[in-house]
C-alpha cells in the first residue's frame, strides 16, 4: 500500500488550488535552477572566459575549465537539489491534500 493520502475529490477548489500553489512554486524552483546553470554555463564558460582565463586550476586557464568541466558539475549539483527540493515540496503538497482530506484545511 502507498503512504500517500487518498485523493480527495479533485472538484475541490481547495485542492485545485493545492495543485496550483505547488505547480507554481515547482516552475519557480526551476527557473532559478536554470537561470543558476545558464550562468554557469554560458556566463562563466563564454561571456567571461577571457577574464577568467586570467587564473588558472591545474595549470588549466579557469575559463576553458569552466567551459569544459565547470559547468556540468555545476549541472550536477543543480540536479542534487533540485531533487532534495522537490522531495520536500512533495512532503508538503501530499500533507496538504491530507489536511484537506481530513476537512482542516
Amino acid at each position: 500500500m502507498s503512504d500517500t493520502p487518498a485523493n480527495p475529490e479533485p472538484r475541490d477548489p481547495r485542492v485545485a488550488e493545492a495543485i496550483g500553489r505547488y505547480w507554481k512554486r515547482n516552475l519557480s524552483i526551476m527557473a532559478v535552477l536554470l537561470v543558476i546553470w545558464a550562468a554557469a554555463g554560458l556566463g562563466a564558460g563564454v561571456l567571461f572566459a577571457d577574464s577568467l582565463n586570467a587564473w588558472s586550476l591545474g595549470g588549466i586557464p579557469l575559463g576553458f575549465w569552466f567551459a569544459q568541466q565547470g559547468s556540468i558539475m555545476v549541472f550536477v549539483v543543480l540536479i542534487l537539489v533540485y531533487a532534495l527540493l522537490l522531495n520536500r515540496l512533495d512532503r508538503q503538497h501530499h500533507e496538504d491534500l491530507a489536511a484537506i482530506e481530513r476537512g482542516q484545511a
